[in-house]
């Protein structure tokens, strides 16, 4: 008998992954390669990444058993169209990929429900409301330089801002100490200032580490650090009051490293949604698979069948 597959693309800036699935869900290949979006990367190299993580997830399968197929790419890059097409062909796919975006990607990946919200937070933050599974309104995810409040860029930028000052001031904390750990390792100046000056030109050297500092704030944070308090504090504030500005109802997705860890950011989070009914994202790639499951599924199946494809989890 033929087995009917499904192939999930989550094509990010940083990686792609692709999930393949049977119709009930269970899954029978999974593969990452590089970058997918060609906005950071080009065009041609996304459509190589993509291509080659699902030829490698296919592998023991032919390409005809595929009846449906979704990739998911910030910006619905319908350019990428032609490119796809041709590598499906060429895996003896039927019929190209649909495109989604990446937003509806995520809220899939928590929740089967047509209708709620995302809030996503990992080194940039957004929240979206989705109707009929299809982006409906977004806010924030305006990019670290005036935008992306609670992020994890805005965590660490507001720790680095702290560190600095720190500094200027010669009192350091718990979170300096951090802080510098990360940017300097055992090495400090004859002086407070000497250490300053350092740390502010490696982080102007290279602004987009400073995403990498939710880590260590967290960690000060649950030690009791009062600056880092502050900042996981605000950060969820922030959060909290970006979805707030689109969600009408259903189900609140949280996604993105900074929301999906446990942490002070998540556990404030999930404080001030207490009245909401909240989800925890699971896999994206195998969201992408499922929404393409469901052109062949009747609805209170393909709902049944979610958790299989995501491993979607309440928190």
């Amino acid at each position: 008998m033929t087995i009917s597959l499904v192939v999930g693309v989550d094509a990010g800036a940083t990686a792609t992954r692709v999930a393949v699935h049977t119709l009930d869900g269970t899954r029978v290949g999974y593969a990452r390669a590089g970058a997918g979006n060609p906005s950071a990367h080009g065009l041609g190299k996304a459509v190589a990444a993509i291509a080659g993580a699902v030829r490698q997830a296919l592998t023991g399968h032919d390409g005809s058993q595929v009846v449906g197929s979704l990739a998911g790419v910030a910006g619905h890059v319908q350019r990428m169209l032609p490119g796809l097409d041709k590598a499906w062909a060429d895996l003896g796919i039927l019929s190209g990929p649909r495109l989604s975006g990446d937003v509806e990607i995520a809220y899939a990946a928590g929740s089967p429900e047509p209708d709620g919200s995302l809030l996503l937070s990992g080194t940039g933050a957004v929240a979206a409301a989705i109707r009929s599974h299809r982006l409906d309104r977004i806010a924030d995810g305006l990019g670290w330089l005036l935008g992306d409040a609670g992020s994890g860029f805005w965590i660490g930028r507001a720790a680095a801002q702290h560190t600095a000052a720190a500094l200027d001031a010669s009192s350091p904390d718990r979170l300096t100490e951090l802080v510098l750990r990360h940017f300097l390792g055992d090495w400090r100046g004859a002086t407070a200032r000497d250490t300053a000056d350092r740390f502010v030109r490696l982080v102007q050297g290279d602004h987009m580490r400073l995403a990498e500092l939710a880590s260590p704030v967290s960690r000060a944070a649950a030690e009791g650090d009062p600056a880092a308090l502050a900042i996981t504090r605000q950060a969820a504030d922030h959060l909290v009051a970006t979805v707030r500005r689109v969600h009408v109802s259903g189900p609140v997705v949280l996604a993105g490293s900074v929301l999906t860890n446990d942490g002070p950011v998540r556990s404030r989070v999930l404080e001030l949604l207490g009245g909401e009914q909240v989800r925890t994202a699971g896999d994206a790639a195998g969201a992408a698979a499922w929404l393409a499951a469901r052109d062949h599924l009747p609805e209170d199946r393909a709902a049944a069948v979610h958790a299989a494809f995501t491993g979607a989890a309440t928190p």
